[in-house]
C-alpha cells in the first residue's frame, strides 16, 4: 500500500496546478485510506493496473456514503491525457461503487476546471454550488459545483 501512495502522490503532483491548493499531502491520503470507507484505484499508461515497479498514468480515491459514493480525487498524469484514462477511472469508480451498493456518485469541483467535460460526458449533473468555496494561494476566491450522476 506504501507504493501505491507513491504512486497516487507523483501522479497528483504532475497533475494538479499548485496555484489552486487542490492537490492533497500524503497525510491526508494515508488518514483517507486508514478508514474503510475510502476507496481508490490506480491506472498505467496503457490503461491497465500498473505494475509493480511500473509508474501510475492516474488515481481515483472515492468514499463510500450511505447509498452514495463521493469521488475526493481523480487526476490523470498531463503526459498521458487524450487516452481514455479518465474515462476508464470513472468507469472502474462505477463499478466499485455499485458493488458497495451506490445509488449515485457524486463530486464537487472548482468552477472553471478543465475536467467538467469528462464529468459531464459521463452523466454527471450540476445539483448545487459553494459560492467562493476554494482559495487560490495569491488570495482569490472560486466557486464549487456539486455533481450528482445516477447510477441507474
Amino acid at each position: 500500500m506504501i507504493e501505491d501512495v507513491d504512486k497516487i502522490m507523483a501522479v497528483m503532483q504532475a497533475a494538479f496546478d499548485p496555484a489552486y491548493g487542490e492537490a492533497w499531502n500524503r497525510r491526508q491520503i494515508d488518514d483517507a485510506l486508514r478508514f474503510g470507507t475510502c476507496h481508490y484505484c490506480l491506472i498505467g499508461p496503457t490503461g491497465n493496473q500498473p505494475s509493480e515497479n511500473e509508474s501510475a498514468a492516474g488515481f481515483f480515491l472515492s468514499r463510500t456514503g450511505f447509498e452514495e459514493e463521493e469521488l475526493l480525487l481523480l487526476a490523470v498524469d498531463p503526459q498521458y491525457r487524450g487516452r481514455g484514462l479518465g474515462r476508464s477511472l470513472l468507469d472502474a469508480l462505477r463499478v466499485g461503487a455499485a458493488t458497495r451498493g451506490a445509488q449515485r456518485l457524486l463530486l464537487e469541483m472548482r468552477r472553471g476546471n478543465p475536467a467538467e467535460a469528462l464529468y459531464r460526458n459521463f452523466g454527471f449533473y450540476s445539483i448545487g454550488e459553494r459560492r467562493e468555496y476554494y482559495r487560490t494561494q495569491d488570495g482569490r476566491r472560486l466557486d464549487a459545483i456539486t455533481f450528482a450522476c445516477d447510477m441507474s
